[in-house]
């Protein structure tokens, strides 16, 4: 059956200790959003009818912030109480879903993937989906090879090509830690056979919890097809646990939004000196020069030339206009409108169309008498 509907589980508990902050991990920003943005955001291009997120440590302000925002996906959020494993966590996220969504409820496919991967792109979890669908297979596994396999659980393939098992490398033997295959945590199920193989989980073993991961041996124990279908870029797989990591992947973000946008007509003199929130909106024409910094809600004009040296948080800038080493925030600048050099533009401060402001412009709200 090729036309089941899909849910997912985003699995977002884990407290981050390694992240060191007293900010949960899923919140953590890049490039303007948080990390469990990008997640969710990976499945909106895959016909994902429900989303459930498993949340654990800071649960509440998880729940609060995306609860808070305006998006497309329906979003349920349940609480993984114990951290008992990724097994449990999946089990946590069952709940979620809805006992029946009509006659043919249990042949639904389910989507289990981390909410600490924010590079992974749409385009990957859609081909997941597609194998798995083709393959008939109770579980699909996305998987990656790597020079080095480090800490990641290892693919154990049986002769015919399927998977046999996911061995984490705490519990692998020496030839198994030689395999270069390694498991990215991201799942498709058949809804019918996931939950009756998470009841069969036990915590045996190194770290004394309920593996997901191990479902893959109990479906293929039952005679079922576990497939795999392997990631191009493995860099979409890496998950974020530290704040080197979040890093690389923030800068990885920043390319791809650049990227975007030099692909839409817009000028990055110096790509690699130029920051731009995923948030940002840019008009055609528009000229970007090095050393600026473009932030949150900013929208820019057709046309307009923006830095270098400039900053500009929360800011709408007219067509044409012209922004130099200046910063400003929450402000607006009216088409054609020339601002700096070395203006600073204070929250709710307007420079009207058409005006030059001249150098070191100092823009503020007029105070009441």
């Amino acid at each position: 059956m090729t036309d089941r509907s899909l849910s997912a589980i985003v699995l977002a508990a884990g407290a981050g200790t390694r992240m060191k902050s007293a900010r949960p991990k899923p919140l953590h920003m890049l490039a303007g959003r948080s990390m469990l943005h990008y997640v969710i955001d990976s499945l909106a291009d895959c016909a994902v009818g429900r989303i459930v997120v498993v949340v654990g440590h800071g649960a509440e302000r998880v729940t609060k912030k995306f609860q808070s925002q305006d998006l497309d996906t329906h979003l349920t959020f349940v609480e993984q109480v114990t951290q008992d494993g990724t097994g449990d966590a999946t089990s946590v996220g069952l709940t979620g879903l809805p006992d029946d969504d009509g006659p043919d409820a249990d042949d639904h496919d389910v989507l289990v993937l981390a909410g600490d991967m924010p590079l992974l792109r749409s385009s990957t979890i859609a081909a997941l989906v597609e194998s798995h669908r083709a393959n008939d297979a109770a579980c699909t596994v996305l998987t990656a090879v790597l020079d080095d396999a480090g800490s990641y659980g290892r693919i154990v393939r049986g002769k015919d090509g399927n998977v046999v098992k996911i061995v984490e490398a705490v519990d692998a033997t020496p030839e198994e830690r030689e395999i270069t295959e390694i498991n990215t945590s991201v799942f498709c199920f058949r809804r019918s056979v996931l939950a009756p193989a998470l009841r069969r989980l036990t915590p045996q073993n190194a770290q004394g919890e309920y593996y997901l991961t191990d479902v893959v041996a109990v479906l293929r124990d039952a005679g079922y097809r576990v497939s795999a279908v392997t990631v191009d870029d493995p860099a979409e797989a890496e998950g974020i646990n530290d704040r080197l990591q979040l890093a690389a992947a923030e800068a990885e973000l920043r390319r791809r939004t650049n990227e975007k946008w030099m692909r839409a007509g817009v000028s990055l003199v110096d790509p690699s000196n130029t920051y731009l929130d995923s948030t940002v909106r840019l008009g055609a024409d528009v000229t970007i020069f090095p050393g600026t910094i473009l932030q949150g809600d900013t929208v820019v004009g057709a046309g307009a030339e923006i830095g270098p040296q400039t900053r500009l948080v929360d800011c709408v800038v007219g067509d044409g206009a012209r922004v130099e080493q200046s910063n400003g925030r929450e402000a607006e600048i009216g088409a054609g409108a020339v601002v700096g050099p070395f203006a600073v533009l204070s929250p709710g401060a307007s420079v009207p169309e058409g005006v030059v402001t001249g150098p070191f412009y100092a823009g503020s709200v007029p105070v009441e008498d």
